[in-house]
């Protein structure tokens, strides 16, 4: 335990040191840093899809879930999309550096509040090896140092993504710390990094919601947190049926290991007849399960009763939980009860009931006649995100560069002393 304490310590070290390096890099700076990333993405491609292959085989033997082994497939077009996250990054605005506000108080002295850095950040993660390339060009962007700890399944690949990083900051000089991975699998190293709270700055756990719970309550080190992606939508009794259909299977089954898919559809009991078997083809010829109340199973036979459990329940897979609801209010009162604040939506063309969903549903991001699964940094235009949060102070929803940093006040006068 001592020698891997030595070795967690020495990696936060040389990554608080490296975080003064990229704090004071310039705009044109991180730009070329990045374009460099993208270029070796593109050029180490057949060495990343190797390295994949070797993570997908091994989870196979393992028999992981197809949908978990799919998050961790790297096909090369998803190596071309993290090259356009990075190249889309890098010709964002710089975050850092930018007066927020400012005011002269009547004494004459100046105040300007200013985006800083954050400093170094911790990140866990699971499965999806893209994570490691959205985290790395982020947190270079925003001028951060980070400290990258992909899941065991994703070993080789997260390890061949960082090199790429690597390759790019030793080409303008800067030191490989500026982007860290954690090359001891060893699941105690979390805890020690947790307990760095001279070195680290901010914690990022993206995962499981027992992973997060367990990140949270073991750091010193202030945590994000997104318990998990229980995402509604809201079928309203004035719903453009066709509409609704492509946007709930869409939203279900697109992707449905991520936590952005939906979970749960509710439905509004005067529209149901005319929805629900409609809906219940397009999802049972995608292999998708439904966990249904009582009006559900009248109209699709061969879904399945639902438990009180289902409901408020991130499946991460190709299963739903279908609810009949007599209005609008009982929709909201759901979300409030069994969601987890991360997105949910309604499909209505009754702008009244839009209007009062937004309202009343509190969660990070809250969609209108469309799917749950553009909650997500890139396509907001964040380029890419560092995660999303659930929680409401510092940050909320997809995480950019504005939620990787922070601010300082610059106070400026001529000689004036308080009295």
């Amino acid at each position: 335990m001592s020698s891997l304490r030595t070795y967690v310590e020495n990696l936060a070290q040389k990554a608080k040191a490296a975080s003064q390096s990229v704090a004071g890099l310039r705009s044109l700076e991180k730009k070329r840093i990045l374009f460099e990333a993208a270029h070796l993405l593109g050029k180490r491609q057949r060495t990343l899809a190797r390295e994949n292959e070797k993570d997908v085989r091994a989870a196979e033997k393992r028999k992981l879930n197809p949908a978990l082994i799919d998050r961790l497939t790297l096909t090369p077009q998803r190596i071309e999309e993290m090259r356009e996250g990075v190249r889309a990054v890098a010709d964002l605005e710089d975050p850092i550096g930018k007066v927020l506000t400012k005011w002269r108080r009547p004494n004459g002295l100046r105040i300007s509040k200013v985006t800083v850095p954050l400093g170094v950040i911790f990140i866990i993660y699971e499965s999806r090896p893209n994570v490691t390339s959205e985290c790395a060009s982020l947190c270079l962007k925003s001028g951060n140092a980070v400290i990258l700890r992909g899941g065991s399944e994703a070993f080789n690949s997260n390890r061949a993504l960082v090199g790429v990083y690597h390759a790019a900051l030793r080409k303008f000089r800067l030191p490989e710390a500026c982007v860290s991975f954690v090359a001891n699998t060893d699941h105690r190293a979390i805890d020690l990094f947790l307990e760095q709270d001279e070195l680290l700055n901010l914690v990022i756990p993206r995962g499981g919601e027992a992973l997060i719970r367990r990140v949270a309550a073991r750091s010193r080190v202030p945590v994000i947190k997104h318990y998990k992606g229980v995402c509604h939508l809201y079928i309203d009794e004035k719903a453009d049926l066709n509409l609704a259909l492509k946007v709930a299977f869409n939203a279900k089954c697109e992707r449905p290991a991520t936590c952005n898919a939906m979970e749960t559809l509710l439905v509004h009991k005067q529209i149901a007849s005319k929805f629900l078997p409609r809906l219940g083809l397009d999802l049972r010829g995608a292999g998708c399960e439904v966990r249904g109340d009582r009006t559900t199973l009248k109209l699709l036979p061969w879904a399945k009763p639902a438990c009180k459990d289902d409901y408020g329940r991130e499946f991460l897979d190709k299963i739903l939980a279908v609810k009949t609801v007599p209005n609008l209010e009982t929709a909201i009162s759901h979300i409030q009860t069994y969601g987890s604040a991360h997105t949910d939506g309604i499909i209505t063309k009754d702008r009244k009931a839009a209007r009062r969903f937004v309202e009343a549903v509190d969660s990070s991001s809250v969609m209108v006649n469309t799917s749950t699964r553009f909650s997500d940094g890139f396509q907001y235009g964040f380029g890419a995100e560092i995660g999303i949060s659930t929680d409401k102070i510092h940050a909320r929803g997809p995480m950019g560069l504005e939620g990787l940093t922070s601010y300082k006040y610059v106070v400026e006068g001529e000689g004036q002393l308080r009295k």
